[in-house]
């Protein structure tokens, strides 16, 4: 009985950059999900289940592409008088990804990397702050977060998003 060979293609290798794009997807799906951030209104909406911890989520610019957006809770950093831990958001609805562009727990991205650091540093940062966006949402989802507990906190009544073309 003759041997078979068994030829085996060697698995694609996925960049740091492919994996960052998957956490900007990935987060996407949990954004949408908990809070359907992508339709909502410009406004300061705040989501209460109970536990003492409110979640705030500031929707502050809405484009033809994208949303702006800034996660936090109701807790200040003693210091800088700045909300700890948030998290500052770019929601791409026509990619379907979600950015988080700067994340604020206590430092600044300047005092974690440096005001000037090299591509990969920028990458590795990128990397753990999208990282730290994907659990948050996910605990958030767990403790019972989402659109049924979220409302808008301004006077103003909602505006409708422009649907895109």
């Amino acid at each position: 009985m003759p041997l078979a060979t068994v030829h085996r293609k060697p698995l694609p290798m996925l960049s740091r950059f492919g994996w960052l794009m998957g956490l900007y997807a990935e987060n996407h799906a949990r954004m949408q999900r908990l809070f359907e951030a992508g339709d909502l209104a410009c406004g300061h909406y705040v989501s209460q289940v109970g536990d003492g911890l409110d979640v705030h989520l500031h929707v502050l610019e809405q484009h033809a592409y994208t949303t702006e957006l800034r996660l936090s809770y109701g807790l200040l950093d003693p210091q800088t008088g700045m909300a700890d831990p948030s998290a500052s958001l770019r929601l791409y609805r026509d990619a379907r990804q979600v950015e988080a562009t700067h994340c604020y727990a206590g430092r600044r991205w300047q005092d974690v990397i440096g005001m000037y650091p090299p591509p990969r540093r920028v990458l590795d940062h990128r990397l753990r702050m999208n990282t730290f966006l994907g659990k948050w949402l996910q605990y958030l989802a767990e403790r019972g977060h989402g659109v049924a507990t979220l409302r808008l906190l301004d006077d103003a009544p909602p505006k409708k998003v422009a649907e895109n073309a």
